[in-house]
């Protein structure tokens, strides 16, 4: 059985609609928590899959959580061994900066259901099935990707919500693996966040409910066909 190996950071940012495809596609799923588990030992596992999942915290700050600098030597060892990887948010930052990237603030918040802008270089790969999809934003950092590498998919407030690296490597700045029947989880468990972004934790609940369904469907059929596309 194939292994999917997740780093989760916080509790509710799991791998909501995206363990269902995964299991569907007979991955066995584990996870991780890198601010209590050893990832020097989980390393030697080599999962044919790593999910590293969002967070609060900034990419570039090893000195604060050291983890993350293990996590992205991770990813540079997966990358150079060609074993997918796929980042959510802060995974996706940390992707990022792994490869010769950087992460700075954006200056503001981008919180809440939103869509994002497929990019021309994006048009020829699985990101357009995402044109128009509803997806969960939920973050203030912005990434600037390594020279020569492309964003697929961009917002107003943020050039690079989507990238792909060599060795099959994802990047997804925002959630589309959210669960968003558990949406109150985010705003709950981000409550301070929302209410220094000047937002409404139930008008963001309200919204991400109505658009559940949508944004189920639309990240089931974006991943099946990922993991479809990868080498036996």
């Amino acid at each position: 059985m194939k292994q999917a190996l997740a780093l989760r950071h916080v509790d509710f940012e799991d791998l909501g609609t995206l363990a269902g495809v995964l299991e569907q596609r007979g991955y066995h799923i584990r996870h991780a928590d890198p601010a209590r588990d050893d990832l020097s030992a989980l390393r030697r596992e080599e999962p044919d899959l790593l999910i590293v999942l969002g967070g609060p915290m900034r990419a570039t700050d090893v000195a604060g959580y050291p983890f993350l600098g293990e996590e992205a030597q991770w990813l540079r060892d997966r990358r150079a061994a060609a074993r997918p990887s796929i980042g959510v948010c802060l995974g996706a930052q940390v992707m990022a900066v792994a490869a010769g990237g950087d992460v700075a603030p954006m200056g503001l918040n981008e919180i809440g259901m939103g869509t994002v802008s497929i990019t021309p270089a994006g048009q020829g790969t699985l990101l357009r099935l995402l044109a128009d999809a509803p997806v969960l934003h939920w973050h203030g950092d912005g990434i600037a990707l390594p020279a020569g590498e492309v964003s697929l998919a961009s917002t107003g407030p943020c050039a690079v919500q989507a990238f792909e690296l060599s060795g099959h490597q994802l990047g997804l700045q925002f959630h589309l693996e959210a669960d968003l029947d558990r949406i109150t989880e985010w705003t709950t468990g981000h409550a301070e966040e929302v209410a220094q972004a000047g937002l409404d934790g139930k008008v963001i609940a309200a919204a991400a409910k109505a658009q559940a369904q949508a944004m189920k469907a639309a990240s089931e059929a974006f991943f099946a066909t990922w993991l479809d596309g990868l080498p036996a």
